[in-house]
Order: C-alpha cells, then sequence, then structure tokens
C-alpha cells in the first residue's frame, strides 16, 4: 500500500490566503449587494506597462517564425536576460555579481518554497516573526520543523525571531544558533526596511556561525529612503553567506506572467561543495525554465523605458501606501510601514485578536486585509493591508475604515 508524505498532514489547516478567499467568498455570496475591496492578497492591480507589453507582442512574432522560434530554454535562464539582470540590479550597485551566478525561475515564492531542497533536513532554520508563511510550510513539508504547538503556534526546531514595535520590526541576532537564516526587507508583512549598517551585522555574524542567509528581497523597487540596501551583496562578505531571491512581480506586475530570479554566488560552499552547483543540478532537473515570451518581457523592465514606466506604476502603489498610513494614523490607529515597502501594518484596536479585526472589518466595512497571526505569533494583534489595490479602492476603503 502506497504512502502520503506525513509532514504534509502537520500542516496546520489551509494556507493563509487560502482561508481567507474561502471566507471572504462565503460573505460575497451572502451578501452578494455589498462591494467588498481586497486590501489582502499583496497581488497587483495597474495593467503591464506598454514596454513590456510590446516586448510579448515581439516574442510571440518570433515564436511564430522557424528562423526565430525558441523551444526549451537554458538551464539558468537566456543570457540577455542574466546580463541585463547582473548589469543593471547588481554592477550598477557595485555588487560583483556575474550572469551565470543568476537562475531564472518563474518567481520568488517558487524558489523561496524550494531553496531549501539543496540543504540537509539537520540544518535548523531561524524566521523573522511574523515571517511570510512559505518560509516555513515549506521547511515542515520537508521534515524539518519538529513538533507543533497549538497554543503557541509555533515549531519545535524553528527559531523564531520576533519583530515587535520596539526594535523596529527588525530582528535581533538570535540567542540560539541556526543553520539557516531567513530574511526578507523591505519586510512582508510589517513593511519595515533595515539600513545596510544592521544588515551587515547579519552578514558579520552568518560567517561567523557558518550560517546561510536565505534574503528575500522582492519589494527591493519600493525603497525610498537613502541607507537602505537593494540588495544583500552591498554588505561586504555576503558572496560566502547568502543567496538572494528576487521577484518581478511586484516591481514589474508580473503576478499573472511569473518570473523571478535567484542569485548563488560561486564562493558560497559548505567545505568543498559549491551551493551553486548543487541549485544548477536540482534548477537543471526539476525545472525546464521561463518561456521565451516571458524572459523578453523581463529583459524590457531594464529598458530606459521600462524603467521610467514602471518607476510610475511603482509611484502609483505607493501613493496609495502613503493614503492608507496617514488616514489611519489620524483615524487614531497605531500603523508603520508605508515608505520603504507597499505594506501597512497596524495595531488592531480595543484588544481584538487578528481575526477578529478581519471579521470586524469585512462585515462592518466590507474590507478585507490579512490578519497578523497568520505571519506567525508575534503578528497577533496586528493587521496588513495591502497597497496593491487601485486608488480609487484605497480612498473608498480608509474611508470606510475611518467611519468606523
Amino acid at each position: 500500500m502506497f504512502k502520503v508524505n506525513e509532514n504534509y498532514l502537520k500542516l496546520p489547516g489551509s494556507y493563509l490566503f487560502s482561508t481567507i478567499g474561502k471566507k471572504v467568498n462565503a460573505y460575497s455570496a451572502a451578501h452578494p449587494d455589498k462591494k467588498v475591496i481586497r486590501l489582502g492578497i499583496g497581488d497587483v492591480t495597474q495593467p503591464l506597462a506598454p514596454v513590456i507589453v510590446d516586448a510579448l507582442h515581439k516574442a510571440v512574432e518570433e515564436m511564430g517564425k522557424a528562423e526565430t522560434f525558441h523551444g526549451y530554454a537554458p538551464d539558468l535562464g537566456y543570457e540577455f536576460l542574466r546580463n541585463a539582470i547582473a548589469e543593471n540590479d547588481y554592477k550598477a550597485r557595485g555588487c560583483q555579481i556575474e550572469a551565470d551566478e543568476i537562475f531564472v525561475s518563474d518567481g520568488a515564492k517558487s524558489d523561496s518554497a524550494n531553496i531549501q531542497e539543496i540543504f540537509s533536513l539537520d540544518n535548523r532554520i531561524a524566521v523573522c516573526d511574523p515571517v511570510y508563511p512559505v518560509y516555513v510550510d515549506s521547511n515542515v513539508m520537508a521534515g524539518r520543523t519538529g513538533t507543533y504547538n497549538s497554543e503557541k503556534e509555533t515549531w519545535s526546531d524553528v527559531v523564531y525571531m520576533p519583530c515587535r514595535a520596539e526594535n523596529d520590526f527588525v530582528p535581533q541576532l538570535p540567542k540560539e544558533t541556526p543553520d539557516l537564516i531567513y530574511l526578507c526587507f523591505p519586510n512582508n508583512p510589517t513593511g519595515s526596511a533595515i539600513t545596510k549598517e544592521r544588515l551587515q551585522e547579519w552578514v558579520d555574524y552568518a560567517n561567523k556561525v557558518g550560517a546561510v542567509i536565505l534574503y528575500d528581497a522582492a519589494y527591493e523597487a519600493y525603497i525610498s529612503e537613502p541607507g537602505v540596501p537593494h540588495s544583500i551583496f552591498e554588505c561586504d562578505g555576503a558572496r560566502t553567506c547568502a543567496i538572494e531571491l528576487r521577484s518581478f512581480s511586484k516591481n514589474a506586475g508580473f503576478t499573472g506572467v511569473r518570473l523571478g530570479f535567484t542569485v548563488i554566488p560561486k564562493e558560497l560552499k559548505c567545505g568543498d561543495t559549491m551551493l551553486h552547483s548543487l541549485w544548477a543540478r536540482r534548477h537543471g532537473t526539476k525545472y525546464n525554465g521561463a518561456p521565451y515570451i516571458v524572459q523578453r518581457a523581463g529583459e524590457a523592465v531594464y529598458s530606459k523605458e521600462g524603467r521610467e514606466q514602471l518607476k510610475g506604476q511603482v509611484a502609483y502603489y505607493m501613493k496609495n501606501a502613503s493614503y492608507i498610513y496617514n488616514g489611519l494614523k489620524e483615524a487614531g490607529y497605531t500603523v508603520s510601514g508605508g515608505v520603504n515597502a507597499p505594506y501597512i501594518w497596524l495595531k488592531t484596536p480595543d484588544g481584538m485578536t487578528s481575526w477578529e479585526f478581519f471579521d470586524y472589518l469585512l462585515e462592518r466595512a466590507n474590507v478585507v486585509g490579512t490578519p497578523g497571526s497568520g505571519f506567525g505569533p508575534s503578528g497577533e494583534g496586528y493587521f496588513r493591508l495591502t497597497a496593491f489595490g487601485t486608488y480609487e479602492n484605497t480612498i473608498e476603503a480608509v474611508e470606510r475604515i475611518r467611519n468606523l
């Protein structure tokens, strides 16, 4: 008789955003006359920039001609895209990342879930708390997290690094030594950012204890303040301790197109084994590459027109973020984020739990957000709102909340 991977059975409930979707769909079905404004899931609403659409059309035309047709993509991705990434995202910022250290994929979510496969199950992970759920869930599926404490909503073999208001929602170095450290800055869900000086402390720590930092920089395009690094490779020594995950979803609106990449420097080793080689082997075995059409669209992101057009889209969402932040602050809420990230992190009022506030907003204001507790135990008592809605819906949602 076949057996299932019982680690999947350890996962508590369904995925956070699936749970939210079911609750909202049930409410909408029961109240079809209500206009529900969704500021929960971080999905973009602006259409693809014209230069990207043009690149897609051109690539489709190429695929329709024998002399320019493309089949399977190269394992790491097409050179034209990897060169554009290396030059614009890294060398332009003084980071010595080469094109052959970049692995193109269908998005940061896939890579952040799959990257743990190249590490032994004996490795202990450390995560920010609150945290993007995929980091923990993918390690649960692999069998690396121990037993689940339903009262504390924690895993026995996971090192939780609380990110609270008193430390600007940036974690302190852990007291227990981990092997794999997940960091996400600008942060999802809190919207906080980390200074280069503080990130350098993490790089120095990882090199000292022999840990690997898995650095999610999916929101780097939203950084507005000086002194906030766009890449961990801006820090000295990062090439020997860090892997960086990037996405085109939020900076270029590719949530429905799917494109991302992971950077693994060749100096990052376990003994004599290069992690670059392990990921290349995994990538080549389990993945046939992002479509040629999509990679050409990704290349257009780095054109002069692409940079200008996408700068406008980022500004549009950050205008929403500013409106949410100021509107809720004026209404008496305790809020943070919204400066270097398109997320607003607010404290729930009147001692409400995160899910109580979710139900309250849904039923009384017909506005959907994300309960902070879904991101980890330190998220309880907080709530996340996204700035990725339309400006009109954002204004209406804030007014509805203020009227409460």
